[in-house]
């Protein structure tokens, strides 16, 4: 009988702590900010501007989450996060959004959860126009330009063995010496150079002659890059996945940071909802009803956070390719928010 009531009161000690446990929606709000952890060093993603404010793809992921949560994107802390273990170390910092891929040893083995794809990356060539090259294999016999060491040197030569392909490489010292890099493409040193796309973008403009050069469309890795949080917490990663969803979803009916206060007017069912004037959405995530509202006003759809930042709207001048939605041959879309 005591063996019995002591387990009973470790049990009720037990439930008790954990019903005290603050969700981390609940410490996000008592502590006024969300902590995003970036790494401010590839342009069009993350970067600091000269008035030092965070810029990016990736900031802009946070920034929507902070409107989301907070009615205003601002309520957003940056932090530096170099690797994924700056992540679990430090319990502070709320969500990861920098270049991640999303990989199966990233996520299950340390307890945490890849949000939704923001960007579908990976490794492709950048090329001197003068090669007149369209594919890979084209490239055979010619050199190629990659950092030594990484998994850009390993992909290359993965490729050519199972092509039969013999590729001519040029190491360069580092993958994210990106001036340098430019440098070698300018001086003619490097013809060809071979990393994730998100890069060859930036690479291409600090060249400061990016009309000599071309990303090829033919990709030789996949590297979906996806933000990440803690697996403890289903209502935060919630939060995170349908922000980001509610972006797409407004590219998706036409709603933009422009037109958003006219389309909650709008006659469609889909978009009232989507906007918060048909109340569901909200208290279902534990958020006003205007959370999706509030950061398409804030931040603009996907395509639109996508154009200002990479695309064509930008320095990087990237196309979209797979980042279309899949009504224009891409691999974007939203499940249905309702």
């Amino acid at each position: 009988m005591r063996v019995y009531v002591g387990l009973l009161a470790i049990v009720v000690l037990l439930a008790t702590s954990t019903s005290q446990v603050a969700s981390r929606l609940e410490k996000v709000r008592a502590n006024g900010w969300v902590t995003c952890g970036v790494e401010a060093v590839v342009p069009g993603f993350a970067e600091i501007d000269a008035q030092g404010r965070y810029r990016g793809l990736d900031v802009d992921i946070c920034r929507a989450l902070s409107a989301a949560i907070f009615g205003t994107p601002d309520k957003a802390k940056f932090v530096q996060a170099r690797a994924v273990a700056d992540f679990v170390r430090n319990d502070d910092i709320d969500v990861v959004a920098r270049r991640l891929t999303w990989e199966l040893r990233r996520e299950a083995p340390l307890g945490l959860l890849f949000g939704p794809i923001t960007f579908y990356d990976g490794q492709g060539f950048l090329v001197s126009k003068t090669l007149r090259a369209r594919t890979p294999r084209r490239l055979a016999g010619t050199d190629i330009c990659v950092a030594g060491g990484t998994v850009f040197e390993l992909n290359l030569n993965s490729y050519g063995t199972a092509r039969s392909l013999t590729f001519k490489k040029t190491i360069l010292e580092s993958a994210s010496k990106f001036d340098d890099i430019a440098a070698e493409l300018t001086s003619g040193r490097c013809r060809v150079y071979t990393a994730d796309v998100s890069e060859l973008g930036v690479i291409r403009y600090k060249t400061g002659h990016p009309e000599q050069f071309e990303i090829l469309s033919e990709l030789i890795s996949k590297e979906p890059l996806a933000p990440l949080v803690r697996a403890d917490d289903p209502q935060f990663f919630s939060i995170l996945r349908w922000t980001f969803f509610a972006l797409l979803r407004a590219e998706e009916l036409g709603v933009t940071s422009k037109n958003v206060d006219e389309m909650r007017k709008s006659p469609s069912d889909e978009v009232r909802r989507l906007l918060g004037v048909i109340p569901g959405n909200g208290e279902a995530l534990g958020l006003r009803e205007s959370w999706a509202y509030d950061a398409i006003k804030a931040i603009g759809n996907y395509g639109e956070m996508f154009d200002r930042n990479v695309g064509r709207g930008s320095p990087i001048k990237l196309d979209r390719r797979l980042n279309r939605l899949s009504t224009a041959g891409g691999l974007m879309f939203a499940p249905p928010l309702r």
